[in-house]
């Protein structure tokens, strides 16, 4: 084959990406960008342009700060717990235990369940007569409104987020554990480096670039959080729960409000880039070489 050739080959092996990134990122974005400069309040079927006016007064909503504190409140209750919790399972299960195989499944059993089921699950559990309050009510303590209280309600759905995605990312770990150098090990064990001080000198500093891309990617998930609230508080108590992309569902859904639903998922979308920027900026700049 003529060389002048072979230097477009791998954008061949590109094209199908590509294609499937025009088709189901890129023209929906633009589309979506394009409906948020639009009015759909007075005619649905025959907008009129409205510019940037749906911005600014989108800007103004408070509803739409509440909706964004919420969500950035959420990743912080999910993406620490999320980082550091499945790393130390993950340690744990590394090790040479009998029957590990059954701990591994048990512990990733959730992630293959549906969101959908481990919510409803969790809503049985949270509920006034649940098996949570009766077993509070056991040690004389008044039942607690774990989906109705404005102050348990975000963290009783934190807690399903947390309960489904450990099993995930203790196998991200997992995979990056098979890759840290034994003889550093050994090496620590020579010293008479006690286990916490092994992990903490070997493990956590070959382990940076995945628990970054962990932060990420939980991060990522946790600004886009849905299921969970729609299947267990549909935003309440107070809009306490109500989180972005539920908003932008219940503007574009419920209300029909679309432009304003488009403008929410447009910059949703910019925060969603710039943590994946921070991401390849402070961690993956040397794999690249930016």
């Amino acid at each position: 084959m003529n060389t002048y050739y072979k230097k477009y080959i791998p954008y061949l092996f590109l094209l199908p990406a590509l294609v499937l990134l025009a088709v189901f990122f890129f023209l929906p974005f633009f589309d979506t960008f394009i409906i948020s400069l639009k009015d759909y309040s007075s005619d649905i079927y025959n907008p009129s342009f409205a510019g940037l006016n749906n911005y600014s007064l989108l800007f103004k909503s408070k509803e739409f700060y509440t909706v964004f504190f919420n969500t950035f409140l959420f990743l912080i209750l999910v993406v620490p717990f999320l980082a550091v919790f499945p790393l130390i399972v993950a340690i744990f299960i590394n090790q040479k235990i009998r029957g590990i195989s059954i701990y591994k499944v048990l512990i990733y059993l959730p992630v293959v369940v549906s969101i959908v089921v481990v919510a409803i699950a969790f809503k049985w559990l949270y509920a006034q007569e649940g098996i949570l309050n009766y077993f509070l009510q056991l040690l004389n303590i008044n039942p607690i409104g774990w989906l109705t209280d404005t102050k348990f309600a975000m963290l009783s759905v934190a807690i399903v987020t947390i309960y489904k995605g450990i099993g995930y990312y203790m196998m991200i770990y997992l995979s990056a554990l098979i890759g840290v150098p034994k003889d550093l090990y050994e090496a620590a064990d020579v010293d008479g480096a006690s286990v916490f001080y092994k992990h903490l000198t070997v493990t956590i500093p070959h382990l940076m670039p995945t628990i970054a891309l962990v932060v990420t990617v939980s991060s990522i998930s946790a600004l886009k959080v849905f299921a969970e609230i729609y299947v267990m508080t549909k935003g309440g108590p107070l809009n306490s729960t109500k989180t972005i992309v539920y908003y932008i569902y219940e503007r574009a859904f419920e209300n029909l409000d679309l432009s304003m639903a488009s403008c929410a998922s447009v910059i949703l979308l910019i925060v969603i880039l710039m943590f994946s920027i921070i991401n390849i900026t402070f961690f993956e700049s040397k794999r690249y070489k930016l």
